[in-house]
């Protein structure tokens, strides 16, 4: 890592989901000085005698200790961070870290040079670039015990605590300006309420819009298809394999993999993946495309924290990660089937891609459903969602391809909201 310059890093930094997510600082600046920050608050709660017990970090301390080659990688991924970097001195500083992040809600900021909402993805962001740390975050059993703890976290977001900073304030999710940039006024809130009746800050992070703002496109027709997301268009690739290099630039997809090799996946091969891209500020609700019954549903466990590209000295390479991150992150499966045989089965994937990303799906096998129907959402952090469809199934698609691969800002692709309407069936 001595030979990887500080514009290589700022390269792949800008790459990062949470930098082109808008979730952390697009000023690298900004970030040291929240790093710095968290490691003192961490070191003052030790002076202190105040230090945040977390069992999930104890479990990880545990895992750290009793396997060698976890504790080597997690060792050298601290060693390997360029020193004009290292803010993490020692695994115990790490663990210290991890444990107060996991009673801490993100707090907002107006400007977006400085705006931190991902402290997970800030503590770790130099340490999943080096080549220790991308190889333990691939490690199953780092992977599980990382998992723990935020799930830890998740319960403290989805707790009375965390809505400490849904206010009004300079730094609170409801001030004037966070009203402005997260267009609340399309969401349904009550602001005689106590932080306006939203009861955690997940509660406030996947909350409910108001149906005028999503109205359902064409809903007795069965031949229009609706986005099931709001976001922002990243690919839309036919002929798709079964079995392909996910891990390519051209961000090829994987359907056995994709698909967890679900006893559906025959269906889909040669067919088209519609992918998109959530932003902080989208809505983190999902609903039905179509109409039709609920045939299988379940979340696949994966990865998190991890990129496609090899972080070793071609740092900066151009290359992003949402097909990779749909085939092995952490993500839902619901297969749709249509009366309509020509349209046949739709398969809803979203995708964890960093932080919490728990994906809750809310619909069972068996459902009906009517397009623009809830499907489900995710808990605090970045997403992603594909749309599988079988081949043959569409006449075209309603919105604009995205523009070419490799792309460095996934939000230059075409905007897209839930309901609206993206393809027309045969």
């Amino acid at each position: 890592m001595s030979q990887i310059t500080d514009t290589m890093l700022d390269a792949r930094y800008r790459q990062l989901f949470g930098a082109r997510a808008g979730y952390l600082p697009s000023d690298r600046q900004h970030l040291h000085a929240w790093q710095h920050g968290l490691r003192a608050a961490a070191a003052e709660n030790q002076v202190n005698g105040t230090s945040v017990t977390s069992p999930a970090v104890d479990a990880l301390r545990q895992l750290y200790e009793a396997d060698p080659i976890i504790r080597m990688y997690v060792s050298q991924m601290i060693e390997q961070v360029p020193d004009a970097h290292k803010v993490v001195q020692s695994v115990d500083e790490l663990f210290a870290q991890l444990a107060h992040i996991t009673v801490t809600a993100p707090l907002y900021n107006a400007d977006p040079n400085k705006r931190n909402a991902f402290p997970m993805s800030a503590l770790f962001v130099y340490m999943m670039m080096t080549s220790a740390g991308e190889a333990v975050f691939r490690n199953a059993d780092f992977v599980k015990a990382i998992k723990g703890v935020l799930q830890e976290w998740c319960a403290y977001l989805d707790s009375p605590a965390s809505a400490v900073v849904l206010n009004e304030g300079p730094e609170g999710w409801l001030s004037p300006s966070s009203y402005n940039d997260y267009q609340l006024s399309e969401f349904i809130y009550d602001q005689t309420q106590p932080h306006w009746g939203w009861v955690s800050y997940n509660d406030f992070f996947h909350r409910k819009i108001k149906p005028s703002a999503r109205p359902v496109a064409e809903p007795d027709n069965p031949k229009a298809v609706v986005s099931a997301n709001d976001g922002h268009v990243v690919a839309i690739t036919c002929g798709v394999a079964r079995k392909d290099r996910f891990w390519a630039k051209d961000e090829y997809f994987s359907l056995e993999d994709m698909l967890d090799k679900s006893e559906y996946v025959d269906l889909f091969v040669e067919g088209c993946v519609f992918q998109s891209f959530l932003s902080g500020a989208n809505y983190h609700r999902w609903h039905s495309p179509i109409d039709g019954v609920v045939r299988e549903t379940r979340v696949v466990d994966g990865l998190l924290f991890s990129e496609a590209e090899s972080a070793g000295v071609d740092i900066h390479a151009d290359i992003l990660s949402e097909g990779y991150d749909a085939c092995v992150n952490t993500r839902g499966l619901v297969f749709i089937e249509s009366a309509d045989p020509a349209l046949g089965m739709v398969c809803v994937v979203p995708v964890g891609m960093t932080e919490v990303s728990s994906i809750n799906i809310t619909v069972k096998v068996g459902d009906p459903l009517r397009k623009g129907d809830p499907l489900g959402y995710f808990s605090y952090g970045g997403s992603s969602l594909c749309l599988v469809f079988q081949p043959g199934a569409l006449q075209k698609f309603m919105v604009p391809m995205p523009p070419s691969l490799p792309v460095v800002d996934p939000t230059s692709g075409p905007a897209i909201q839930v309901n609206a309407l993206i393809a027309i069936a045969n």
